[in-house]
């Protein structure tokens, strides 16, 4: 920021940002950013390394890192969260969080708690998007409370989502907070854990069922999900300590989803 006013840049011509980071088809927090710059089409780069490399490229030893492609700023900018608070104010005119006062408090606290949480989940569940698991698979009971937290966000979300844009006579999208922004990019390697451990939607509140179907059938997203399988064609991209977790157990089979997979909430 120079004083308040947001740094900007001309959207035409070359790429304005590079991004670092793992394989995003395990890494839900280098998938998050790419996410959100491939949905409002900013102009950018990207470059793929090993876990093992990361201290070589990011002042902290961690990934994704972000590099402004300006001479106006020569720095790094680490983690999901801050990477995407950057650019929604390098972007003013975007609508990467909402611009309804409510419903961006609402939207920045779902991130934050997506960004912090769900711990549980995170660690016994491993983000790989291509990778299918039928059977006993386990889930701890802690999980299983981070599920219902899941799907009550979602709820609350769209509910209240709404009710405020129906006041304020605007469209809903039928987003998390009505458009396509930051907090659906976070969310998004979450439901990848619900299809790669097959962990049940029967709970979920009809409202939650339509964003979850909505987020399946997002063309970025889909066209996301292509370069994910893509990403697996390659054996040097392969993070082997995320790809059949379960081996040994006779009672889980691990296999890979089809490409043109598509989402039914039965």
């Amino acid at each position: 920021m120079e004083g308040n006013k947001p740094i900007t840049f001309d959207l035409n011509g070359d790429a304005k940002y590079h991004l670092i980071g793992i394989p995003s088809r395990y890494s839900g927090w280098c998938a998050r950013p790419a996410i959100v710059m491939e949905h409002f089409q900013l102009p950018y780069t990207s470059s793929t390394i090993k876990v093992c490399d990361a201290k070589k490229k990011s002042n902290t030893g961690l990934v994704p890192v972000l590099i402004p492609l300006s001479p106006k700023l020569d720095i790094q900018i680490c983690d999901s969260l801050a990477i995407c608070e950057f650019l929604a104010e390098s972007h003013p005119e975007l609508p990467l969080w909402p611009k309804d006062p409510m419903l961006r408090a609402l939207a920045r606290s779902a991130a934050a708690e997506m960004h912090s949480g769900f711990s549980e989940l995170r660690n016994t569940c491993p983000g790989n998007f291509v990778a299918k698991y039928t059977g006993n698979v386990p889930v701890t009971e802690k999980a299983r409370k981070e599920v219902e937290r899941a799907f009550s966000l979602w709820h609350e979300a769209r509910t209240k989502t709404a009710q405020r844009l129906k006041e304020l006579g605007e469209e809903d999208e039928g987003y998390l907070f009505g458009k396509f922004g930051i907090a659906d990019a976070f969310y998004w390697p979450l439901l990848w854990r619900f299809r790669t451990y097959n962990l049940p939607l029967t709970t979920a509140s009809p409202e939650a069922l339509l964003w979850v179907k909505k987020m399946w059938s997002d063309p970025t997203l889909k066209l996301l999900s292509k370069d994910y399988f893509k990403q697996a064609e390659d054996p040097e991209t392969a993070m082997v300590q995320f790809d059949d977790i379960f081996k040994g157990n006779p009672e889980i089979q691990y296999s890979r989803f089809e490409e043109d997979w598509e989402f039914t909430a039965a």
